[in-house]
């Protein structure tokens, strides 16, 4: 069985859009006829840029070969052009041909990835969901008082989440994240978080943990002023608080409270988690499956975190089949924690595949089918192509005033 065809989907994500603009897909096909599924999550150059990347790395390192040396795969796309490093980019293409791989691997063994990774040791996986617009729309969080501004609307929505059958929701009221950072809260953002994370505390009581989201917004200090204001609160986690490099500094912000630190969304390969854990900068990893270094590097990451007493969050803001790769992670790791759902894997996540995610309670439950468990719906993807200009996120290109004129 040898990797014969290649192809790839740029599809846009319709408003609301969430999980992003748009999600990177490539399918791998073998001169058997199977085909295996995967995703990027890369957000540094242009969405079709990186499809031709994935189709360029395929064509010199996947193409002839044989799907089963994920090893062999790994290591020469990574050390391609004497690289040898982690690069997020190269990373997150490798990450979605990797994937792919696994899937076949799955449907040609016809079993489940996570069989082949040690076996299922949770039945259910606990999910947790951003609060999202009531109303659907994606609104600018600057533009007059809306769920990122307003703690009571926020308190609402956590309280129609719990209702849902979630357990745990995340929230970031900490403010744009911009390329400037890291830098010290204002004050109108300090009051705002500890009001808005006490709202939603007082409305949940002990039904949902609660899991205060950050882009790497600010200094050392800068972070555990904040995390001294939500103490009160018990959050779960305090994610990425200072610019993921940081290590030194990260580490002092865990040291410095009594929130767990999570992080990993714009991390790459088990050597930067690694250097995570030794620093002592986080007890919770959360590498994404598409950006990581895919499925295989995953397992190690698991596998290191486990050692350090650390536990796993996959992360998750892009679509579906890094959803099922993390999910597939997720079963097979002892020290899962806890996974990052899209609401409840509804709307065009659903749409996108031939049997959507299924999603009771709170809890994914993970398919029993061969591979990663999802099939893309072709069609759909097709009907939906990514025309636009913009990236899949984009952070703010002037530094923050040192005081806002919050809504």
């Amino acid at each position: 069985m040898l990797i014969d065809h290649v192809e790839t989907f740029v599809v846009a994500n319709p408003p609301p859009r969430h999980g992003g603009r748009y999600f990177i897909f490539v399918k791998l096909t073998t001169d058997d006829g199977i085909s295996g599924i995967g995703e990027a999550y890369v957000a540094t150059v242009g969405p079709h840029i990186v499809a031709d990347m994935i189709v360029d790395v395929a064509e010199r390192y996947l193409v002839g070969h044989q799907p089963f040396n994920i090893e062999s795969f790994w290591r020469r796309a990574y050390g391609s052009g004497y690289a040898l490093r982690p690069d997020p980019t190269l990373c997150g293409v490798i990450s979605a041909l990797e994937m792919a791989c696994w899937d076949i691997i799955g449907k040609a063994t016809n079993r489940p990835v996570y069989d082949l990774l040690g076996g299922r040791v949770h039945e259910g996986l606990r999910s947790y969901t951003y609060l999202y617009p009531p109303d659907g729309d994606a609104y600018d969080p600057l533009d007059g008082p809306n769920l990122y501004t307003d703690p009571n609307l926020a308190a609402k929505v956590a309280t129609q989440a719990v209702e849902m059958g979630f357990t745990a929701v995340k929230f970031d009221p900490a403010g744009p994240y911009t390329v400037f950072d890291g830098r010290q809260p204002s004050l109108e953002r300090l009051n705002l978080s500890e009001h808005y994370t006490q709202a939603i505390r007082e409305a949940v009581g002990d039904q949902a943990d609660l899991l205060f989201g950050t882009h790497g917004q600010f200094t050392p200090s800068g972070a555990l002023r904040l995390a001294r204001r939500l103490e009160a609160y018990d959050p779960l986690w305090f994610e990425e608080p200072v610019p993921p490099d940081d290590l030194e500094g990260m580490a002092r912000v865990a040291g410095g409270t009594t929130i767990p630190v999570a992080t990993g969304e714009r991390l790459t390969t088990v050597s930067e988690f690694t250097a995570v854990l030794r620093a002592g900068a986080a007890s919770i990893l959360q590498p994404n499956l598409g950006r990581s270094g895919g499925i295989l590097q995953g397992k190690k990451i698991a596998s290191v975190a486990e050692v350090h007493q650390a536990a796993l969050a996959p992360h998750c803001y892009c679509g579906p089949v890094v959803a099922a790769a993390n999910i597939a992670l997720s079963v097979c790791s002892p020290n899962f924690l806890i996974l990052e759902s899209i609401g409840r894997w509804d709307g065009f996540h659903a749409e996108l595949l031939e049997t959507p995610i299924r999603w009771e309670e709170g809890m994914v439950i993970p398919s029993t089918e061969p591979g990663l468990g999802v099939v893309l719906n072709e069609a759909v993807a097709r009907a939906h192509p990514w025309e636009g200009n913009e990236l899949h996120l984009t952070p703010q290109n002037k530094p923050m005033p040192f005081r806002e004129q919050l809504p």
